[in-house]
């Protein structure tokens, strides 16, 4: 799922740390969020990285869903925005449920990806 604007409650955040990827070396942080529908891990990508405290309260643009050991994740990478909220935007911690969702894919989910049409001069392909 993409293009998520939801807002949460920070439970715990983790400090920034550089993982290796696919492409290469990526800074990222990690933490827990919530709302009164429960908690879930959530990645924050490059320079969003480490952006948010315990505490805070805040809106995320632009999120995105991934499943990870079948539980969803929140994303939030260049795309994204995070928007402080005021406190009583959320429920109060003690009032989050413990449970997270669940999903039965492990996998990131199926994005539509564009490809340019082009033709050589010969007409064959390579």
């Amino acid at each position: 799922m993409d293009n998520i604007t939801i807002k949460v409650r920070v439970l715990e955040a983790n400090k920034p740390k550089v993982i290796q990827t696919k492409k290469g070396s990526r800074i990222i942080s990690e933490a827990l969020v919530g709302d009164e529908t429960g908690r879930t891990r959530m990645t924050l990508w490059g320079r969003k990285a480490g952006s948010i405290k315990a505490g805070e309260v805040v809106k995320l643009k632009k999120a995105f869903v991934t499943a990870f050991r079948g539980v969803a994740q929140l994303n939030i990478g260049k795309q994204g925005e995070i928007v402080k909220l005021d406190d009583s935007e959320v429920v109060a911690s003690n009032k989050i449920p413990e449970n997270s969702p669940k999903v039965e894919a492990s996998k990131r989910p199926y994005r539509r990806m564009s490809f340019k049409k082009f033709s050589r001069k010969s007409g064959r392909r390579e």
